[in-house]
């Protein structure tokens, strides 16, 4: 599940979490191909100080790029081109390398004062964003929202970190349902360190100075990468026992996504982090149990709902509520 930390960012607009340099290589270094000739944009990154922007920069000639734009919201901590009023939202365009040295020089880089504050839906920004091949960036994790709805209003390919909650919104879930929207590689473990000024209250231990340790991050994306078409080994057989059917709804509930049976032709309950296996070839998805289950027969046995729709099981004569699940079915069981 996500960290608390993700939870208040949607609540407060706590949303200064900048991405680590070692995280940006490791993930895009799957998608190299898709970079050949294309504009890239970082649109939620202060150019100054973004590692996106240092990527993009330093790699433009490796990855072939057409034309790197970044924008800002009202800089604040100005570094690489300090003589700037750091209350000011710019705009930079860099079209690669002209001395020589493949490095990007601050002479090299159009530097464009923005007349607002930046804010990814202003109309200077959207003119932006019309003129990108690809959008990539760690949009605000409390606008994950609208930031989404406007890449897909303007049909752009991106790829973004975003709350791993984010998947069961309602604005979300249906793009993964049509394989509109998919996981990327993601974190290791799941989770990320971003630097950050918040104080860092991770349960784990690896914590590291002026990073935030945050669980519960993804990769998003809708450009095809070879993981997609990897098919998930399965090798455990059902049984009645061993997969019980959910109180509230028509589906073997499939605790861990190593679990999923492989003869088994009906829907099955998984956890989100099915998502990071999801093969659209071989399984197909139905729903999720925030709108498929059933609470009327809840309520009916417990007397009250029991919180936000979920799916139940009942042993030993109890209900007991589950985590959110993703109900599946295999388009070829054996």
């Amino acid at each position: 599940m996500a960290n608390k930390l993700l939870n208040d960012a949607r609540q407060n607009k706590k949303d200064e979490f900048y991405t680590q340099l070692s995280d940006i290589e490791n993930e895009l270094r799957h998608y190299k191909e898709h970079f050949r000739g294309k504009t890239v944009l970082c649109n939620c990154d202060d150019p100054r100080v973004s590692n996106f922007f240092h990527y993009f920069a330093y790699q433009f000639e490796a990855l072939g790029l057409k034309r790197l734009i970044t924008t800002c919201y009202k800089n604040q901590t100005p570094d690489l081109f300090s003589q700037h009023d750091c209350e000011r939202a710019i705009s930079l365009v860099y079209d690669g390398d002209k001395n020589g040295n493949r490095v990007p020089d601050p002479e090299e880089i159009g530097i464009h004062p923005l007349q607002g504050d930046g804010d990814f839906r202003s109309a200077e920004c959207i003119e932006l964003l019309m003129q990108a091949d690809i959008v990539v960036t760690n949009p605000p994790f409390s606008l994950f929202r609208q930031y989404v709805a406007q890449l897909m209003r303007f049909d752009k390919k991106f790829i973004i970190v975003g709350n791993q909650n984010a998947i069961t919104y309602k604005e979300i879930f249906p793009l993964i349902m049509d394989n509109k929207v998919w996981l990327g590689y993601g974190f290791k473990g799941g989770a990320a360190h971003f630097i950050s000024n918040y104080e860092d209250t991770a349960s784990a231990g690896d914590h590291r100075a002026g990073m935030i340790r945050v669980s519960g991050v993804v990769w998003f994306t809708n450009l095809e990468i070879k993981k997609r078409n990897e098919e998930l080994i399965l090798f455990r057989n059902y049984s009645p026992e061993e997969y019980p059917k959910y109180f509230n709804y028509d589906a073997i509930e499939v605790g861990r996504v190593e679990n999923i049976p492989c003869d088994y032709a009906g829907e099955m309950g998984v956890p989100l982090t099915f998502l990071d296996k999801y093969n659209p070839h071989q399984f197909e998805i139905v729903g999720q149990s925030l709108d498929l289950a059933d609470m009327t027969v809840v309520k009916k046995r417990l007397g009250k709902s029991g919180g936000g729709p979920r799916f139940y099981l009942e042993q030993d004569g109890n209900l007991r509520r589950l985590y959110e699940r993703i109900v599946i079915r295999r388009r070829k069981p054996a």
